[in-house]
């Protein structure tokens, strides 16, 4: 299998049928063998209905059904493990995307070597000042913590090889940090192309402003999970340890105060409740690390290592 295209989707039964005509007049005459996996995500609407009816003309193309409706990320991680191309496109359903940008997608990973392509919407056609601002913000926040430097960590339109979807993760939310769990994982070379976006022809858009609040958080989780993932005790035994031993040193000098000074009040300073409070959260946090390196330790896959290549 050549290629094969993931389309997570949400109650977008209007645009299915034109969006697969689509891609079949773009990909058909290349003669690749390719696959389109559908995953419908929990729609109310007549999606399956209509993906059953494509996949019928289609037999290599494929339909997942959710019984709810569990988020994107959890669409494409189902798509990921269903897939068999040598090349993997991910892209939305809502016509937004464009078929027409799957050769060159494709020319980049197998002729470029880029294990990642990521999309750049540059000209936008959803450019409202509620949608511009916090994406800019979002955008530049996961440069600055990932290093990599895409203009658009969040387009639904990216190129992978097969080996960086079967070898990463997908949960929670984090679809919007796929090329940063990629470079995580080991793969380099990520690469990004300006594409067309297109104005919304059918529905309604299924994100509101709660995403980008949901993006920083992601980022803050994915930035621990993937330094300290394996040895939380690393970050909150560091930190436990410096407010233990601040509340230390604040007590041994009340101490000290109080035994030079025996008209001297412990608990009419502001410094001794400090005292009390950083020993406290110091040990919070110390047995935080060492709960953490606990579950760690007994995790299935605490020794789940990426292997580049091997010789027998």
């Amino acid at each position: 299998m050549d290629l094969s295209i993931v389309i997570p989707l949400f109650n977008e039964d209007e645009s299915l049928p034109e969006l697969s005509a689509w891609i079949a007049r773009v990909v058909d005459p290349l003669g690749w063998q390719y696959e389109v996996v559908f995953v419908d995500d929990g729609s109310t609407d007549d999606s399956w209905a209509t993906i059953q009816s494509i996949c019928t003309n289609h037999p290599s193309w494929k339909g997942i059904r959710f019984q709810r409706n569990y988020g994107k990320s959890a669409a494409l991680h189902v798509g990921f493990k269903a897939v068999s191309g040598h090349v993997v496109i991910t892209m939305d359903a809502d016509m937004q995307d464009s078929p027409d940008e799957i050769p060159s997608l494709y020319k980049m990973i197998t002729e470029d070597g880029y294990d990642l392509v990521s999309g750049w919407k540059k000209v936008r056609y959803d450019n409202t000042l509620s949608k511009n601002i916090p994406s800019k913000l979002f955008n530049a926040a996961a440069r600055q913590v990932s290093g990599i430097y895409l203009h658009d960590f969040n387009c639904g339109l990216k190129a992978y090889k097969k080996k960086v979807v079967k070898s990463i993760e997908v949960f929670g939310e984090m679809h919007r940090y796929i090329p940063v769990i990629a470079k995580w994982a080991g793969f380099k070379k990520i690469g990004e192309k300006v594409v067309e976006h297109r104005a919304r022809k059918y529905g309604v858009t299924k994100f509101g402003w709660n995403r980008f609040i949901n993006g920083f958080l992601d980022l803050l989780t994915i930035t621990f999970i993937s330094k300290f993932g394996r040895s939380p005790m690393h970050l909150f035994g560091l930190y436990g340890t410096l407010c233990f031993l601040m509340g230390l040193g604040i007590s041994i000098y009340l101490i000290i105060a109080k035994l030079t000074s025996p008209e001297f009040s412990l608990t009419n300073k502001p410094g001794f409740y400090l005292a009390m409070l950083a020993m406290v959260l110091g040990l919070q946090l110390f047995l935080a690390g060492f709960v953490g390196e606990m579950i760690v330790r007994n995790a299935s896959e605490r020794n789940a290592y990426l292997i580049e290549d091997t010789i027998n």
